[in-house]
């Protein structure tokens, strides 16, 4: 039985070490090919590169309504009843004409509502980095789970077994008049509570490893422990100053609230006069019917031209103008109000994270201590037992004082992890570019498309038929809760 303990507690040990920050196998994932698999494939990601795209084009859109337009009508008449007094009323007429509008004065809407296009671009782009800061925190917190899951499978798993091995024991000293039926029926009631929480922590599992295939679109494979996160803050200070010049979330709400005055500004034209130039050219044919029996007396083809000067002046128009501004006021005023609570919001993010990783790493500490602590109590227990100074359930609590202190270092190793990393998050500093990933080509930079774009005039001007090109999951088995073998203790020393 002493021997079966020690193995046991040999083989927990390694579990617990091997599944939280000891090497794995050199086939093994790691946290970053999880990262640059989902930075390339995830759909939420990829969605919002496309809908930032679309933002992009705001931006000629808006110009548009400055640059000269050209259309060019044409109508072909039959006259089938004309007057009776119209004695050179033609009987058809083919009428074709190209026009030019240049518009040269708006009151500057169209000059200020480029501008707004633009800093909604930039907001854009702003939360386009907080997409994927979010993405990397929840992908993150699945690579974090998994390990932990894990390794909790394995610990219950081993409990499992040692708890068996305790119950024959039992069992076999109870035949020969040594211990009691309560003594067994206690070791029984342990070994079915360890069994039922090895179902539970088999189905967390089992979850965990689906919310990974659900943001990364890859199964894990033996994930390895993670690496350590690069420019973690040394003061809570520190890290609110880095967020609040580097958070996406504050940016763009910056960038919304300049969008919005703006566009107060917009409102606020359609009470100026406007003005414009216009030309046109009309070729007219009437296929040699004006003028009736008298028909060879008139040109039957004319062209014609004009051009002029078009001012409009807005005199009264309901209140329109007034109540439009009004509103972009309400508007302005919304936006620099969620700049403030934006503010706040990434400031209680901070400093929640910063206390969240601290407690973490105090945890670690005083769990580490914990287990070192119970695993002493328990072979001192089970020695003392051996020599009937202690009973069986002194043993089965002490087992399971060592369970619990096992679990809550692996949980505290996963929570410091998540927790600094939402820490970084929260500064700004949780993106592909911050983490130096590989992703098999350059990053994707939203600048390129609209510098691509910004300048475009062309009416025929298409890009690509669209696409989805994430990767899909439905052919990714269903994940079950096995663990992959680990090394053994004796070849594992903690770093």
């Amino acid at each position: 039985m002493m021997r079966a303990a020690t193995n046991g507690r040999r083989l927990a040990a390694a579990i617990l070490l091997s599944s939280t920050f000891i090497g794995t196998s050199a086939q093994a994932d790691t946290l970053r090919e999880a990262l640059v698999s989902a930075y390339n494939t995830n759909p939420t990601l990829r969605s919002a590169r496309a809908q930032q795209r679309a933002t992009d084009e705001e931006v000629p859109l808006q110009r548009s309504q400055g640059l000269p337009s050209v259309t060019a009508t044409a109508n072909h008449i039959e006259f089938l009843r004309t007057s009776p007094n119209s004695f050179t009323a033609p009987e058809r007429r083919f009428t074709i004409g190209p026009d030019l509008q240049v518009p040269v004065y708006s009151g500057g809407a169209v000059k200020n509502s480029i501008k707004a296009a633009k800093e909604r671009v930039a907001a854009g782009q702003a939360d386009l980095r907080g997409t994927e800061s979010a993405i990397f925190s929840q992908v993150v917190a699945a690579y974090m789970d998994v390990l932990r899951n894990e390794a909790l499978v394995a610990l219950t798993e081993n409990q499992v077994q040692v708890l068996t091995v305790n119950l024959e024991a039992t069992s076999d000293r109870f035949e020969i008049g040594d211990l009691t039926r309560t003594d067994v029926a206690q070791s029984e009631s342990r070994l079915a509570v360890a069994a039922g929480d090895l179902r539970g922590a088999e189905a967390n599992l089992i979850s965990a490893r689906e919310t990974y295939i659900q943001l990364v679109g890859e199964a894990p494979d033996n994930l390895e422990p993670p690496p350590p996160l690069p420019g973690l803050p040394e003061t809570v200070g520190q890290a609110v100053v880095s967020a609040l010049e580097n958070n996406p979330d504050l940016i763009a709400a910056r960038e919304r609230a300049d969008a919005a005055g703006f566009d107060s500004e917009v409102a606020g034209s359609g009470r100026l006069p406007t003005f414009g130039l216009f030309a046109g050219l009309d070729y007219t044919d009437y296929f040699g019917t004006l003028g009736g029996p008298i028909s060879s007396d008139f040109a039957q083809t004319e062209t014609t031209m004009n051009a002029g000067v078009q001012v409009t002046i807005p005199i009264f128009q309901g209140g329109r103008p007034a109540a439009q501004q009004r509103q972009a006021y309400a508007r302005e005023s919304a936006a620099l109000e969620q700049v403030i609570a934006t503010e706040r919001s990434v400031i209680a993010q901070v400093r929640a994270a910063w206390s969240s990783w601290q407690a973490a790493n105090a945890i670690i500490e005083s769990s580490q201590s914990a287990v070192s602590a119970a695993e002493l109590s328990l072979e001192g227990v089970r020695a003392e037992n051996s020599i009937g100074n202690r009973t069986i359930l002194d043993v089965l609590n002490a087992e399971q004082e060592l369970l619990s202190a096992r679990a809550q270092l692996v949980t505290a190793r996963r929570n410091a992890y998540v927790a600094g990393f939402s820490l970084l998050a929260a500064m700004g500093r949780a993106e592909a570019r911050d983490l130096n990933l590989d992703t098999g080509g350059p990053l994707y930079d939203p600048q390129i498309n609209y510098d691509r774009v910004k300048g475009k005039f062309f009416d025929w001007d298409r890009d690509p038929e669209p696409q989805a090109n994430s990767t899909r999951t439905v052919d990714i088995p269903a994940p079950d809760a096995t663990i992959a073998a680990e090394q053994e203790s004796g070849d594992a020393a903690p770093q």
